[in-house]
This record gives C-alpha cells, structure tokens and sequence, in this order.
C-alpha cells in the first residue's frame, strides 16, 4: 500500500478555478453510488452496537460488544440520530433502533430527579456530573428522530431544549458553559471550545426542526467568539480551552496531548469541522434572507487551509494528525478516523460553495486515504484510531465504537449546505 507523503503545501483558493473538463465526484452517479453503497455498509456494522438492556454501547474491532459495555449516552445518542436518518432515507430496521435510542434516553440514562442526562448507565459509574457535550447530542438525536417521527422523540426534545436553554446558555456570555454537578447546584469553572462546536452543530439543527430563527443568532455569537476573536489571532489555531471568565487557558492538558476530548494545543480535525458548520451557518442565514458577516467565509476558508497546513503529513507521514502545539508543530501522531471524515466533509462543502479545484483535489485526496487506510473490509466498519505508523493504537485498542462521523461523511457530500441534514436527507 502506497501514499504520496508530500507535505501540504498552501494553494491559493480563489486563484485556481475548477477545471470544467474534468467532471467532479460530487456530480459522478458512480461516486454517489459508492457514497451510498458505504453509508450501508457503515450502518449494517453498527446495528450489533445495540444493548438489549437498553441503549448503544461501543463496538470492539470485530464488531462485538464486549462483556463489559455499558450503555454510554454520548454514543447512544449519536445513534438515535444515525438511525434516525437512515429511516429517512428508507433503510429497513433503522426507526426501530432510532426508537431504541430514544427509549434509552428518556428512561435509564436520564436523571429522574435533577433532571438532565448522564454520560454513561448511572449504576455503573460514580461521575454523574451534566456534561454540555453529551446534552447537545441528546438534543441532535431527539431533533433529528422527531423529523424522522420517531415514537417519544418529540417529548424528548422539548425536555432536551429546555435543559439547554435553562441551564448550559449562557445570555451573559453569549456561549455554552461546560459542566456542572448532578443537581446543577456547582457550574464549572472551565469554558470549552468543543463542546460549543457542537453547540453550533444543534442550533443549525433547532433552527430548522423546530423553525427557530434564533438559533442561528446564538450560532453566530459562538463562531464570532471561538473563531473570529480567538482562532483568528492564532493563525488560525483553535483555543479549545479557557477559564470561566472567557480568559484564554493555552497550557490546559499540557501534560494529555493524546486526551479524546481535553487534548492540549490545536486540534486541526476541529478546524475542518467548525469551517464546514461556519458554511452551513452561512447558506442558513441566507436562505431565511439575512446577509452573513463577511468574515464567516473568510474565516471559514482560511480556517480549512489552516488546518491542512497543521495537519497533513506534518511528522512526515501520511494523514492528519491529532493535535499540534501552538507553533504548529505535531503533538500527537495519532491518525483518527473522525478528523478525515469531518475534512473531506468539510472539502465537499467548501467545493459546493465555491466550485474551486483546490477543494476537489482534497476531497479525492481524503477519500483515498480512508479508502487505503480506514476502512476494514475483512471485518467491516472502519478503524478508527491508528497511531502514526497507520497500525492500530495500542493505547485505545482495536475498537469501532462510533458511526456519527463516519456516516455523515457519506452523506453530507451529497446535500445542500441548507436546510439542515435531517431535513434534506430524504433527497438521496
């Protein structure tokens, strides 16, 4: 198995249009084919994730649940959304296990009496703390299942909203917070950049499923502080960390470069990420007849660049790496499967926005290399954490344990930058 190794090398993107006698894959029948020949595939390997106990828990490798698993709220959550689209497209089997999800998080995952949800089944673990992340995926599967009709998701979602909006916004701040205790009597005092990613994530969704102008209103207000204050200053570096009062926190988890979620330095997966949802946010704008800030394309294109910059065979090999330091230099060489997925997620929609080659060319680029490189055909579904020498992680093991990013990368290529997924799904 071969890869070109060539570092990335900066290519100017409003000086090379596309070259119109070459046909792109996004208007190739036999790549959307593919595309959706994948997706199934992705989908048929991660129905073995579902506990009869009551919600997902992540796949080993081989596509087993271990002994062990419990039922984890984040993954079953990110389920109840997959499933939830796949019944939108028509697969057979996919609104049972939507309602699954939905089950599972409207019963044992939920606290009965503060309200909220847990991260993991309650009676397995003593940490019962309210984590912003894991509430903005609740909210994202119950939106998604409630389009898709999903039995109990509409309740679910109200209850989810009001959580959200009671408890992890902030109208002072104009931000999400990021934690508090189990009964909401301690806030954090620490402010992440992730978790309000996927806040911008849930309020795309929210201002479509549920027809909620100001949704895209808190989007703006996020992106404006995270990208255009703090990341832009930084060439483009996200900060993923500060302190309660906003105050930048660089140095956090300097000792845990390789943290899945708390990773010290710039995370350039992330950058890919925030650029396409800066587009989405964009185009939603727009489509409701209010003029986007100039900068949210300007930033959002110079934040993808950055991050190929950062990211791509930066230690001399190829792939994205995982993180780097705030001189760009690689932190941790671990390729992870999500960070491909949300870049060439993100190329698709900057080549639909745009129509540059520069786009088309890493589109392909990516899909290649999770071709050759993540996708286990012997077994099924893809790797999902390879160290820098492309063989399994050691330290994280031979797992499969999330659809979301994977599955989405098989669909978003193919839709419009708006209305939202849930909503245009249905197309394909």
């Amino acid at each position: 198995m071969k890869h070109d190794t060539k570092p990335y090398e900066t290519e100017p993107y409003e000086t090379k249009p596309h070259d119109t006698d070459q046909k792109r894959w996004l208007d190739s029948a036999t790549h959307h084919f593919w595309l959706t020949r994948e997706g199934l595939a992705l989908f048929e390997f991660h129905r073995q994730a579902r506990l009869d106990s009551g919600g997902f828990a992540p796949l080993n490798g081989d596509g087993r649940i271990p002994d062990d698993a419990v039922a984890d709220t984040m993954l079953t959550a990110r389920m109840a959304h997959s499933c939830a689209l796949a019944a939108l497209q028509g697969v057979p089997g996919a609104a049972a296990l939507a309602e699954h999800a939905i089950h599972a998080l409207e019963g044992k995952l939920r606290d009965k009496h503060h309200g909220g949800w847990f991260g993991v089944d309650p009676s397995t673990t003593n940490d019962h703390t309210k984590q912003c992340y894991i509430h903005h995926f609740v909210a994202l599967g119950a939106a998604t299942a409630t389009h898709a009709d999903i039995p109990g998701a509409a309740a679910l979602l109200k209850e989810a909203v009001e959580v959200i909006d009671t408890r992890f916004w902030s109208i002072d701040e104009q931000a999400f917070v990021e934690s508090f205790s189990q009964d909401w009597s301690e806030l954090s005092d620490y402010r992440g950049g992730n978790s309000n990613m996927h806040g911008v994530e849930l309020c795309l969704a929210l201002a479509d499923v549920r027809d909620e102008p100001l949704w895209l209103d808190r989007a703006l207000a996020i992106v404006e502080r995270l990208i255009h204050h703090h990341a832009s200053p930084r060439d483009y570096r996200i900060l993923e960390h500060f302190h309660g009062d906003w105050s930048e926190w660089p140095e956090h988890n300097a000792d845990r470069p390789e943290d899945g979620f708390y990773p010290y330095g710039a995370t350039p997966g992330h950058g890919f990420e925030w650029s396409r949802l800066m587009l989405h946010l964009e185009a939603a704008l727009e489509s409701r007849g209010r003029a986007a800030p100039s900068w949210l394309f300007t930033d959002a294109a110079a934040l993808f660049d950055a991050s190929l910059r950062d990211g791509w065979a930066t230690d001399g090999a190829p792939g994205l790496v995982y993180t780097v330091d705030w001189e760009g230099r690689p932190n941790s060489l671990r390729r992870r499967h999500w960070t491909h997925a949300e870049a060439l997620a993100a190329a698709a929609a900057f080549l639909r926005r745009t129509d540059q080659a520069h786009y088309e060319r890493w589109y392909r680029r990516l899909w290649d290399f999770i071709d050759t490189t993540f996708i286990d055909r012997a077994r099924g579904g893809w790797y999902q954490e390879l160290d820098g020498k492309l063989q399994i992680d050691t330290a994280e093991g031979d797992i499969k344990p999330d659809l979301y990013h994977a599955y989405q990368a098989t669909l978003l290529p193919r839709l419009p930058l708006a209305l939202n997924l849930a909503l245009t799904v249905e197309r394909l």
